[in-house]
């Protein structure tokens, strides 16, 4: 790893840590696994890149990043899959990711998740909001932390790619973003509103709810209309959360 700057080593504890919320928050950063994911955050977020550490020689695309060369024992102990890629970026936290301070420009759309819990359909969530110009979700203190590793592995890159505020006064950013304009759709399996009610909306703030439970009874309260997605219920009751969220976000784009 010739081509790289070198500084002082940190102890593989230092990185281990960062697979838990209290290491993360403690060294302001988190890991990104694969070559592919640490492209997506080079070019769309270049500056949040701390460093690199690869078991192989890196290529030219690292030249302007710290360099670590590792093990493939040594990978493995820092990395959260049973088989870890050859290449694991470190990157800052995101500002604010876990305030309840919204952004002052917040966007357009919204994705806000109640008590998702599984990372992955936390993370693939993330992913698939950046696909359709979501620029922010914001996320209860239940849900799948979307910095963990998990989490991080299922947006393949694109967590930096908008705004994230994980709260315990998700309510009280609700009622803000609603006094501000934005139509607060919940998913619901009683919902009685057509998918037609998430087009054409200037300002959207979708809800989904627990893969087991759904939304709380506080949200849909809160919520100005409820949505069900069209099913042949004697086949197939409800849909992955996941798999739900991709249809609504899909609907919510004017192109669409």
């Amino acid at each position: 790893m010739s081509n790289q700057r070198t500084y002082p080593l940190k102890p593989l504890k230092w990185y281990r840590d960062l697979a838990t919320r209290e290491g993360r928050l403690a060294a302001k950063a988190f890991l990104v696994e694969g070559s592919r994911a640490i492209g997506q955050i080079i070019s769309n977020n270049p500056r949040e890149l701390i460093e690199i550490l690869s078991t192989r020689e890196l290529s030219p695309l690292y030249n302007n990043y710290t360099g670590r060369f590792v093990t493939d024992s040594q990978l493995r102990s820092i990395c959260s899959t049973r088989t870890p890629q050859e290449t694991v970026a470190v990157v800052r936290l995101p500002m604010d990711a876990y305030s309840d301070r919204l952004p002052d420009n917040s966007g357009a759309k919204i994705l806000l998740l109640e008590d998702i819990q599984d990372p992955g359909n936390v993370g693939t969530l993330i992913r698939t909001a950046v696909a359709f110009g979501f620029s922010g979700v914001i996320l209860t203190e239940k849900c799948a932390d979307p910095l963990s590793p998990k989490c991080v592995q299922s947006t393949a890159g694109t967590v930096l790619s908008l705004w994230i505020r994980r709260t315990s006064h998700y309510l009280e950013l609700v009622e803000t973003l609603k006094r501000n304009g934005y139509l607060l759709v919940a998913a619901d399996l009683a919902g009685e509103e057509e998918p037609s009610v998430l087009q054409k909306q200037a300002k959207l703030l979708l809800a989904l709810g627990n893969e087991a439970a759904g939304l709380s009874e506080s949200l849909l309260e809160a919520s100005n209309c409820r949505l069900r997605i069209p099913l042949i219920r004697e086949k197939a009751e409800s849909l992955n959360v996941a798999a739900c969220g991709a249809i609504c976000m899909y609907l919510s784009c004017p192109k669409c």
